[in-house]
């Protein structure tokens, strides 16, 4: 075991507390629309804080991305743009459903998705090893907490019918806000799918000097800068559609960017906050420590959720369902992760 894995732990755990936290600065927006805000989220978060971070920390950027394979760029590119897709509709899963219960679906999946697609790639034959067989075993429990989550969900539609809430005032019904986290769960598996197909060029940057930690931050960029494109273009689209591009430089406008700023600063660094975490933890990073950090997710996005008032109103049988789907969504993400500590032929 790191002789840093408590401090790794902690650090792990107060990022995925900084990261469930992102859509919080969301609901206090007064003036502008959805599209306004997220864009100016997204440009920070996925385009602007990952390039400033990859030139600032990797040592020969350029000549890193001119030596590489093509494929080496490729993958990330493409998988980055795909995962970008499941961006657009996280942010419109969270405004559809609240970020309590989008949290908890999207990240489930994405945890499942992210796992299964690169085992059955590389090394389809473990799934007959104990990696294998206890991530085949996360999904009837993944199953279950989904189906839990989503009766607590349509049952809070029923009680708050009268209510002015995030899901009704938005004109979505509960059904297709959660058909929408259900799509962004399953292609949100796209972001690790970028990292894990990114390897080759993560290597050959640490080959040039990079330390394990920032060496990724040259796959970031070219991930997550792929995938501000699909959100780039649905936000123009909104804001052609809606006519708001006004709202930009109208009275107010600087509270209403520094929230979106503030989003961007929540979710990347707690990303940056679980690499760091992660290293430190040594070995166990990427199965204890992602347990942690995904649990934490997802516990303080519910937290936040039922403190800014998404639950009011409900009945205590509805947050008894609330509280079984997210606790089999979370038993399902560590029996997924326990295979972590186990090596692959």
């Amino acid at each position: 075991m790191s002789g840093h894995f408590w401090l790794g732990m902690a650090i792990i755990f107060v990022s995925g507390v900084v990261n469930g936290g992102f859509p919080v600065p969301m609901k206090y927006s007064r003036r502008w629309r959805w599209e306004n805000t997220w864009l100016v989220f997204t440009m920070v978060a996925l385009l602007l804080l990952p390039s400033l971070m990859a030139i600032g920390f990797v040592p020969g950027l350029a000549e890193l991305y001119r030596g590489a394979a093509p494929r080496m760029l490729l993958y990330p590119l493409v998988f980055g743009f795909l995962w970008g897709f499941a961006q657009v509709t996280y942010g419109l899963g969270i405004s559809a459903v609240g970020m309590a219960l989008a949290i908890a679906v999207v990240a489930g999946l994405s945890c499942l998705g992210g796992s299964l697609v690169p085992l059955l790639v590389l090394n389809p034959a473990a799934l007959l090893q104990p990696r294998g067989l206890l991530l085949l075993a996360s999904i009837p429990v993944l199953i279950a907490g989904l189906s839990f989550s989503g009766a607590a969900g349509k049952r809070r539609e029923r009680e708050q019918a009268k209510a002015v809430t995030p899901t009704n005032e938005r004109g979505h019904s509960f059904l297709v806000g959660l058909g929408i986290c259900i799509f962004t769960g399953i292609f949100g598996a796209n972001l690790n799918l970028g990292f894990v197909f990114g390897g080759e060029l993560l290597a050959r940057s640490m080959a040039m000097g990079a330390n394990p930690v920032t060496a990724t931050y040259a796959v970031w960029a070219l991930v997550l800068g792929a995938g501000f494109i699909p959100n780039l273009l649905y936000c123009f689209y909104l804001i052609i559609r809606n006519r708001t591009w006004s709202l930009f430089h109208q009275t107010g406008w600087p509270m209403e960017t520094l929230l979106g700023v503030a989003m961007a600063l929540l979710w990347l660094g707690g990303m940056v906050g679980y690499g760091i975490g992660a290293t430190l933890t040594g070995k166990y990073g990427t199965s204890v420590g992602f347990v942690l950090f995904a649990a934490s997710i997802i516990l303080a996005s519910n937290l936040l959720g039922i403190l800014t008032g998404e639950w009011k109103a409900t009945s205590p049988r509805t947050k008894k369902l609330l509280v079984a789907g997210i606790a089999l969504i979370v038993g399902s993400m560590i029996i997924l992760n326990l295979g972590g500590l186990f090596p692959t032929a």
